[in-house]
């Protein structure tokens, strides 16, 4: 075989594994949502959003992202359809988790993804004041958070953050062993009261996020994050 035909051969093969690499993924130019945009999407295209971004995150079948060109494009506004609570966990990626870009989403981290008024102001800016139609309460298994409000723990000012949570943990049921961070189903089953108590706080504690959604404007939802298969179980 000639050394040209060689070269052809090499040059056909990069080819077509460049264009299998882009069937695979898809491909962002660099835009980041506008406020005409976010005004059209509904609460429920954004958690169909979600939904989509996270099965591409589980496949392995991420977004390729211009991020300097993203970057250049956010900084004269910000117009993100949802703000997510979530845990401090390190494994825990928010926005890679649901396949997102710079802009796409407001991001409050606290371990335990509990609110406060911090928070409920952060959630009232993201919602109120610059458009964002959803409020994820993102928790997450083996959150370490979770497993120390069970036990109890008392540490500096881990011991507020602690109390906190301990609501969560007196109005879990215990169906099977002990009420300790080493039962798996009972840690799952207080961090799924968590979200639905940190939900509850949201409505009581802020009228602007409780008339926004009785209005329709935006939802207030949950979901669990699996530490092993990286999907969200929306099904709170």
């Amino acid at each position: 075989m000639s050394r040209l035909m060689i070269v052809i051969g090499l040059f056909l093969t990069l080819s077509c594994r460049q264009n299998t690499d882009q069937t695979n993924n898809k491909v962002d130019s660099g835009e980041v949502l506008s406020a005409e945009q976010q005004s059209k999407l509904s609460p429920d295209d954004i958690i169909s959003l979600l939904k989509s971004g996270n099965n591409r995150f589980v496949e392995d079948d991420k977004t390729a992202r211009d991020h300097r060109a993203q970057i250049r494009k956010s900084v004269s506004g910000q117009f993100p359809k949802a703000i997510v609570l979530s845990c401090v966990d390190s494994r825990v990626p928010v926005e890679d988790v649901f396949d997102l870009g710079i802009g796409d989403i407001f991001v409050a981290r606290v371990a335990g993804n509990f609110v406060n008024s911090d928070i409920l102001g952060s959630m009232e800016f993201a919602t109120k004041v610059s458009g964002a139609k959803l409020i994820l309460v993102l928790g997450h298994e083996h959150c370490g958070a979770i497993k120390a409000s069970i036990d109890n723990v008392r540490m500096g000012n881990i011991t507020s953050l602690v109390e906190s949570i301990q609501p969560a943990v007196k109005i879990t049921e215990l169906t099977n062993g002990e009420k300790s961070s080493k039962n798996e189903a009972f840690v799952h089953a207080v961090c799924e009261n968590n979200i639905k108590n940190t939900i509850k706080n949201i409505r009581e504690k802020s009228s602007i996020l409780k008339e926004m959604e009785d209005s329709g404007d935006i939802k207030i939802i949950g979901a669990i994050y699996n530490m092993s298969t990286g999907k969200v179980d929306f099904n709170l």
